[in-house]
């Protein structure tokens, strides 16, 4: 094995431009509901405010560390660098701990997208292992 860094495919372009564009709506979606904007109050229920407004604080951090890890791990893979990896792996936990105590909770209004959210963020790990073995990042 050599530190030269092999050529990705195209796939690994479309995959990580996806997975950055996937993490920034992330984002988009933490700095709504932390800032409570009116374009993310005017897409919830009162139900879903109120279930929202009554997270633990831990809550929210795991949501901020889940998209903000998941953003910076997404670009690391565009940059080509193995960091990319282990922010990968510290989004998928926190992706974990909040999507695990919302269902554990019995929130289940959302479960497709809570699904997509844990599956997409188990495949970039994935996804940036195998990079890292094919020498795509380093």
């Amino acid at each position: 094995m050599t530190n030269l860094k092999e050529k990705p495919p195209v796939w690994f372009w479309i995959v990580s431009v996806i997975a950055l564009l996937w993490n920034a709506m992330g984002v988009k979606e933490y700095l709504g509901q932390a800032y409570q904007t009116e374009s993310w109050r005017a897409a919830l229920t009162d139900e879903q405010f109120e279930m929202i407004s009554s997270f633990p604080s831990w809550l929210t951090a795991a949501f901020a560390i889940a998209v903000f890890a998941g953003a910076l791990g997404s670009l690391g893979l565009l940059l080509r660098k193995k960091w990319a990896y282990m922010l990968l792996v510290v989004s998928l936990i926190a992706v974990i701990a909040q999507m695990g105590y919302i269902l554990i909770q019995g929130h289940f209004d959302g479960i497709g997208m809570t699904i997509s959210i844990i599956a997409f963020a188990i495949f970039l790990v994935w996804f940036s292992k195998k990079s890292i073995s094919k020498v795509w990042i380093s």
